[in-house]
């Protein structure tokens, strides 16, 4: 309902400029004709490649920055030294903008698929080690000692205290880290690339086809939003013993 009452609304206000001429009506075509031009593109194939080729890429990076993130995270846990050589360099990196090192990557290495992906998990990769590393110096100490004193080895007690412990602060993390590697993304696919959504938008404004740019941006929202119901789903089924807030504590 939300959805239909978005376009409707703007359904309307884009006929109501075509007939007022508050602004150039190129600038904001109705959804009718986003429509009729998203059926156009999608019969040359292009919708279709692009979508493909983006999800490929996304999935790619997001999961390549959250395996890294969770081996870093686990390693500067447990060993105080690799924390200690590796928490001032991602001080000095982690300020600087993600979308600030493609260039930097594509001198290095090309404009091929390679440079797309890594700066997509490079963008994933500092939240979700940011805060896997705070949900394991945020387990309670008291669980811990509770594993000790029932005789669990380090391991185990790493193994079934730290890190289911600090799964949350991981998903969450993870949650963060999804749109700004939906924003490294299309970046990446208007600079070099031959197919994808931010490659659609740039080769609609190279032609001034301004509803092919609403086209690619309503793309873009509907595949954020299935990764994002992907994702919580996993949070559903790995989190499906947590239980809190006010709809939980309220008895029905």
């Amino acid at each position: 309902m939300p959805f239909i009452a978005f376009f409707a609304a703007w359904e309307l206000f884009a006929r109501i400029n075509e007939q007022a001429a508050l602004f150039n009506p190129l600038f904001l075509p109705p959804p009718s004709l986003v429509l009729s031009d998203a059926w156009d593109l999608a019969k040359t194939g292009l919708v279709t490649e692009s979508l493909v080729s983006s999800s490929i890429r996304i999935a790619a990076g997001f999961v390549l920055g959250c395996v890294l993130a969770i081996v870093l995270g686990l390693l500067m846990s447990k060993f105080r030294t690799v924390e200690r050589w590796i928490a001032p360099v991602l001080q000095l990196l982690s300020p600087i903008p993600a979308l600030a090192l493609l260039p930097l990557f594509i001198i290095w290495f090309g404009i091929g698929e390679f440079p797309k992906v890594l700066l997509i998990a490079w963008t994933t990769f500092v939240p979700v080690l940011v805060y896997t590393l705070d949900g394991f110096k945020s387990v309670p100490m008291a669980l811990i000692r509770s594993a000790m004193s029932l005789g669990a080895s380090e391991r185990q007690i790493f193994a079934r205290v730290m890190i289911p412990s600090a799964i949350p602060n991981f998903i969450v993390g993870a949650r963060v880290s999804l749109g700004l590697s939906f924003s490294a993304l299309i970046v990446s696919e208007m600079m070099g690339a031959k197919s994808g959504l931010g490659y659609i938008i740039v080769d609609a404004r190279n032609y001034f086809k301004i509803s092919n740019m609403f086209v690619a941006i309503i793309l873009i929202g509907l595949e954020y939003s299935l990764f994002s119901f992907l994702l919580q789903l996993v949070e559903r089924r790995v989190l499906a013993w947590r239980k809190g807030g006010m709809r939980e504590a309220v008895e029905k």
